[in-house]
């Protein structure tokens, strides 16, 4: 060590080094002490910059116009800047089987026509939805652009951010959504990249070589303990609380979701199977897999609604004509039946295979311990050709028996996460919605959080679609619920929905926010979360004397600092 004085010395003549005499002195003091690397790190450590550039990002572009590919080509410049490594990428060009190889992989992705992804894009588009990869290595965000006065909105940037985190990616920055005047929320955007890249490279300058684990999906076998349909025989939906056991111990966070592979109804596998008149019990092997047709048919392959690529592929094999449309399987083989057995397997070998469907999970390991899970699950049913039918998985959950036994796993979702515990926060919950924000209560009940805890729930009748309504009276009993604000559609003249309640606590919301409140939303893409969101900016407004960009960049920041967070489906 050096005496306090030979210390202040050094100090006093260092201080106008340039930067190529400072590395010059290093060098020299390291070679008197016989180890240069050991006293340039330890008398000239490298400067920020330095370590967030051992960062490499990739910035992708799925364009139709040009939009996406200029406005990818300005950010890439802006992060550069900051001493980022950026890779360009155009999505027509990318190879999917790279992102297996990416660290953080971030893309810029316009929507056309009726929700379509751009042509240049499609190939990259299909090959996410039509193939498994496990990519739980991958952090990515997802910048959508779109155009508001078509109906669905930026529909492909949230079809591929939700895939890339069914794929098992960590989402790092919330999907963010811009109209054609996109240039303000695409800067916010690029800062926020440099913000989650700088920390990782904090973190990991910090952080000890770990042993490598296991990065593949873990799987946990169930058994359905309980089985309640939580609305009232008068109600015309049908919403199934469900409580799961295992004999092996769980490892969740309230705000994480559950994941479900269902398995296709065995009336329509039989039908399949009479139409083509293949051998159910025939083996085949695809990509994933080998099994027989029957058990291919029924537990592993999408045969529901089939992609528009896999039509065509199908009118190939079969010689046919067939409009660019999506149908089912058995619509297909009714309508352009197969040859034969031989031209269905053939079929067969095209098919995608069955995408889990993810349900927030509504319990908490801290009130309900680590050997059961709780999930809410609204039956989704529709007419075709005024036949009733059920969504895939909402109806192959209903159907369930207690006793009966479930695959499934645990989706981190580490963007919707509770605050400190000192921490208020308000939820926006109505329907299913409620599930997260049950998890949050119980946690935040069990560990005697002191932060105040609001909910906004709603539906369609008090008397026969309120979820949980004893449980949500005892935590306002109890004080775990300081605020439980209720609107019921279908039970006034004039309907009333969360974002009214919202609208009449304006001023109480606008003061929770301001003092540091965290705000959820979770349920209804549309038009829901776009009501509610339209309400708050008018509480900003209102109640902080706000013009409308000061109250959408008050929105941004919160969401970008973790305390606006949104699960929408």
């Amino acid at each position: 060590m050096l005496s306090e004085a030979k210390l202040n010395a050094l100090r006093e003549i260092s201080c106008s080094f340039s930067r190529d005499e400072a590395v010059w002195a290093s060098g020299f003091l390291a070679g008197l002490a016989g180890s240069s690397v050991a006293v340039q790190e330890t008398i000239f450590p490298a400067n920020h910059a330095e370590t967030v550039s051992q960062k490499k990002i990739t910035l992708a572009y799925g364009t139709e116009t040009g939009n996406s590919k200029k406005l990818a080509v300005e950010l890439a410049g802006i992060i550069k800047k900051k001493g980022i490594q950026v890779k360009l990428a155009d999505l027509s060009q990318y190879k999917p089987k790279d992102l297996l190889k990416e660290d953080f992989f971030f893309i810029i992705i316009s929507t056309q026509g009726e929700g379509e992804p751009p042509i240049l894009a499609k190939k990259f588009y299909d090959h996410l939805h039509e193939n498994d990869p496990d990519l739980n290595n991958l952090k990515f965000g997802v910048l959508a652009l779109g155009d508001t006065s078509y109906p669905l909105f930026c529909k492909t940037g949230e079809d591929v951010d939700s895939r890339l985190e069914i794929l098992g990616a960590q989402r790092v920055i919330p999907l963010k959504k811009c109209d054609v005047d996109y240039e303000q929320e695409s800067h916010s955007w690029a800062e926020h990249i440099l913000s989650v890249v700088s920390k990782t490279a904090e973190s990991s300058q910090k952080a000890t070589a770990a042993p490598k684990v296991s990065t593949g999906r873990k799987k946990y076998q169930g058994k359905i303990s309980t089985i309640i349909n939580l609305n009232d025989i008068e109600s015309d939906k049908e919403t199934y609380h469900i409580e799961i056991e295992t004999e092996e111990p769980l490892v969740y966070s309230p705000g994480d979701a559950l994941g479900v592979i269902a398995f296709n109804p065995k009336s329509e596998v039989d039908e399949i199977i009479s139409l083509t008149g293949i051998d159910p019990q025939k083996q085949i092997t695809t990509s994933k897999i080998t099994a027989s047709a029957e058990e291919l048919l029924h537990k592993h392959l999408n045969i529901s609604y089939l992609l528009k690529s896999t039509v065509a592929q199908y009118a190939q094999i079969t010689g046919q004509s067939i409009p660019e449309v999506r149908l089912s399987l058995i619509d297909l083989l009714r309508i352009y039946p197969v040859k034969n057995a031989e031209e269905f397997e053939q079929v067969i070998g095209i098919l995608t295979g069955q995408s889990p469907r993810l349900y927030s999970i509504s319990s908490a390991l801290e009130a309900h311990g680590d050997s059961e899970v709780h999930i809410t699950v609204a039956k989704s049913e529709f007419l075709i050709s005024d036949k009733k039918q059920s969504g895939l998985c909402s109806g192959f959950l209903s159907a369930f028996n207690e006793g009966d036994d479930l695959e499934f796993y645990i989706q981190e979702a580490k963007h919707f996460r509770l605050p400190n515990q000192d921490k208020d926060i308000i939820m926006i919950g109505p329907g299913t919605g409620i599930a997260p924000f049950r998890s949050f209560l119980y946690e935040r009940d069990a560990v005697g959080a002191e932060g105040r805890n609001w909910l906004f729930f709603g539906d369609r009748n008090f008397v026969s679609d309120f979820l949980y309504q004893a449980e949500l009276q005892d935590f306002l009993k109890t004080g775990t619920l300081t605020h439980l604000d209720l609107a019921f559609s279908r039970d006034t003249a004039e309907k009333i929905y969360v974002q009214h309640r919202l609208e009449q606590k304006a001023q109480e919301v606008y003061h929770w926010l301001e003092g540091g409140a965290s705000l959820y939303i979770c349920g209804a893409k549309e038009p829901m979360s776009k009501d509610v969101e339209k309400t708050i900016l008018g509480i900003l407004q209102d109640k902080g004397k706000q013009t409308l960009e000061e109250a959408q960049v008050y929105l941004e920041e919160l969401e970008l600092s973790g305390r606006y967070v949104k699960d929408v489906y």
